[in-house]
């Protein structure tokens, strides 16, 4: 499947009531389509083939939909080259304006190498959660979400939350609250 097709799928699935419900739901995107997330999940799922030089086209468009739809598909092949996939998150992070996108790059994107590269996504983590961004700083604790089942990673998770336990930002807090909801379940 071609961007192209992608794109004329995406305006065949647009309706008005869902662009404004999302228009309001994310409204730090920049551009909303209003294509419902099952569609998304649909097509990600039906591209047969999919590749980076995809999931990087998708990511530069801007668009909600399609910006969520590159992280659903770099969740589909990330482990075809995790180094490629760390990369791109590395270029993506400073790029995320809601936190849709963010929470599906961080959870979905590299769920299938989280184990494998959990040092590098820590550093990432502990690299993110100082930033001055507020997505960046949300995504550095999305993040950790990838290890909350993790009993060796507890400690370490919870030293990274030190490091935001005053944020004021909404975003931040509601990140940290549902880290330690799912840190409390260990």
């Amino acid at each position: 499947m071609q961007l192209s097709e992608i794109h004329k799928i995406l305006r065949s699935k647009a309706r008005e009531k869902v662009r404004m419900s999302l228009a309001k739901f994310v409204s730090s995107s920049e551009k909303v389509y209003g294509v419902k997330v099952p569609i998304l999940n649909e097509i990600a799922k039906n591209i047969q083939n999919p590749d980076f030089n995809l999931v990087e086209e998708l990511w530069k468009s801007r668009v909600f939909e399609e910006k969520l739809l590159a992280t659903k598909i770099l969740g589909r092949i990330c482990k075809k080259d995790p180094e490629k996939t760390l990369k791109l998150i590395k270029n993506f992070a400073p790029e995320i304006s809601d936190w849709a996108t963010c929470d599906t790059l961080a959870t979905q994107g590299i769920r299938k190498i989280a184990k494998l590269k959990q040092k590098e996504i820590f550093e990432f983590s502990e690299r993110y959660v100082l930033s001055k961004n507020l997505w960046e700083k949300r995504f550095g604790l999305v993040l950790l979400m990838n290890f909350t089942k993790d009993k060796t990673a507890k400690e370490k998770i919870k030293g990274i939350l030190e490091k935001v336990k005053n944020d004021k930002a909404y975003y931040v807090q509601k990140a940290e609250k549902w880290l330690k909801r799912e840190l409390s379940k260990m």
